[in-house]
């Protein structure tokens, strides 16, 4: 079987587990797999289609764990495990004298309360946390 084949179905393989896990970081690695295969079918010996799959392979999972922390950053002290919606944008517009407001979140309206009991002011917020039918709010 040829270089190029083995790098193929390897690939091939790094990309149905990604498929079945969910794990964007497989995809990555089946880049750089396939980096290997072109550098196998352009006639490089072993040592050059590994060190260009790793390289390859190695430098788009650094890539995307870059744009990951960027892009999809939460704010200190803020879990995501099980709260989904921690980080999520909302607009208030005004609070009320009980110091809730009312914001549309998800297609809906929710009661947003700010974090600490004191609100900031109207203007954009994140969501800290879900208590209960209750947005709990800081301001950005």
């Amino acid at each position: 079987m040829a270089d190029s084949t083995t790098w193929w179905l390897l690939a091939g393989a790094a990309v149905a587990v990604e498929l079945l896990t969910g794990t964007f970081y497989l995809l990555m690695l089946g880049v750089g797999m396939a980096a290997g295969a072109l550098a196998a079918m352009a006639g490089a010996g072993s040592t050059t289609q590994l060190v260009v799959a790793a390289v390859v392979g190695g430098g788009t999972v650094a890539a995307w764990h870059v744009v990951r922390r960027r892009r999809f950053a939460t704010p200190a002290g803020v879990s995501t495990n099980f709260n989904l919606d921690a980080g999520e944008p909302v607009q208030v517009d005004a609070w009320a004298a009980d110091n809730t407001a009312s914001v549309r979140y998800r297609g809906t309206l929710w009661t947003a309360v700010p974090v600490g009991g004191t609100p900031q002011g109207s203007g954009l917020h994140r969501v800290r946390e879900v208590d209960g039918t209750r947005l709990v709010v800081e301001k950005v």
